[in-house]
């Protein structure tokens, strides 16, 4: 009987000391991924600075080079044009209009009656990728067709999802996180690319504008991921890879597919940029329902520069006295990175002069 009791007790025990073990292991398994997600998730905020030049030598601070900003309040289809002429450019061949037909259920999409006259006037195609989150109705092209089509796109030009039929790959050259940037296919059928970008704010991105156009915008849905997640993943949906990727390294990378994009359209010399600055909420156009809008219309900027536009556009954002929800959006998710990185990296200038052409010239 003693011996059947000793042989329980050392049962027991060898059964403690597995049980130990077991729970050492995973609390040091725990812990060490704590302290990595901590320290691999760890971003320091950005403050906003104004990188108009007025303002920079006001206050004493360097730049190297600035870009021109052209500027109208009037949004209508007379005062895009305006805008739109103001860059003095002449695109040939086959243009592509990139844009976002926005979510179904969104109403805060560029108006296809404010553009269709410009888009015309170049004899452009609308142009699109499928996205890469879960839920939407435009992660595959006959959806993101009909969608196009609801939103009324597809009245006023032809629409293309240019990774209907898959991606080709793009050098992307100096860059932190990417090699190479997933684009859709059908970019190379194009000579020439109109940006037109509904400036707002982004849930995961801080703010939408001109680089986040051409980089997830033009980015397949298996690049969007890639983007998302710094090159590491690179299937549907961006869910988990989003989870486990540094803000800074999503931002860097979208900067660095962004360059990618222009070194590929001759270096930036067949790509131009119009940010239309209305409908503003904290929320971007792929949110089928986004926060409501919260602050006044500002007006339509332009430049052959896409992080001076940005720069512009923010920094507009920042003046306003009713852009508060928008300047907390920005912040939070330190949207203001891309504009360091993509700066950093040659894309374009922070620093920029504003021509209002409602009154000729000036900043304003």
């Amino acid at each position: 009987m003693k011996d059947s009791n000793k042989k329980k007790t050392k049962k027991k025990g060898r059964r403690l000391r597995k049980f130990l073990i077991g729970l050492g292991i995973f609390l040091a398994i725990i812990g060490a991924t704590a302290v990595w997600y901590t320290r691999h998730m760890h971003y320091d905020i950005e403050p906003h600075e104004f990188y108009d030049v007025e303002t920079l030598k006001s206050e004493g601070r360097n730049y190297d080079k600035s870009s021109i900003v052209y500027m109208t309040n009037d949004i209508s289809p007379e005062g895009l044009d305006k805008v739109y002429q103001a860059l003095d450019v002449n695109p040939t061949g086959k243009v592509a209009i990139k844009l976002s037909t926005g979510e179904a259920g969104n109403p805060n999409h560029l108006d296809p009656k404010l553009i269709k006259n410009l888009v015309q006037d170049v004899n452009g195609t609308i142009v699109e990728c499928n996205t890469a989150y879960s839920g939407s109705k435009r992660a595959e092209t006959e959806m993101h067709m009909q969608v196009a089509k609801d939103h009324g796109f597809t009245d006023i030009a032809d629409v293309d999802i240019m990774d209907r039929d898959g991606y080709m790959k793009i050098p992307v050259e100096g860059g932190k996180n990417l090699q190479e940037n997933w684009v859709g296919k059908n970019l190379a059928n194009y000579d020439y690319v109109l940006v037109l970008t509904h400036f707002k704010g982004h849930p995961m991105a801080g703010f939408g504008g001109a680089l986040k156009n051409i980089s997830i915008g033009i980015a397949s849905s298996e690049g969007k991921t890639r983007i998302h997640t710094g090159g590491t993943f690179s299937k549907p949906p961006i869910d988990f890879g989003s989870l486990v990727t540094n803000q800074d390294i999503f931002t860097e990378s979208m900067a660095e597919a962004a360059k990618s994009v222009s070194d590929y359209e001759g270096n930036g010399q067949k790509i131009v940029y119009i940010s239309v600055m209305n409908n503003m909420s904290i929320d971007c156009d792929c949110v089928s329902t986004p926060t409501a809008v919260d602050m006044h219309d500002i007006g339509i900027l332009a430049s052959t520069d896409p992080v001076a536009l940005d720069q512009a556009c923010v920094d507009l954002v920042f003046r306003a006295k009713d852009g508060q929800s928008l300047q907390n959006r920005i912040l939070e998710k330190n949207g203001l990175h891309i504009l360091t990185h993509s700066e950093e990296i040659g894309l374009g200038n922070r620093a920029y002069e504003i021509v209002n052409i409602d009154d000729g010239v000036g900043e304003n």
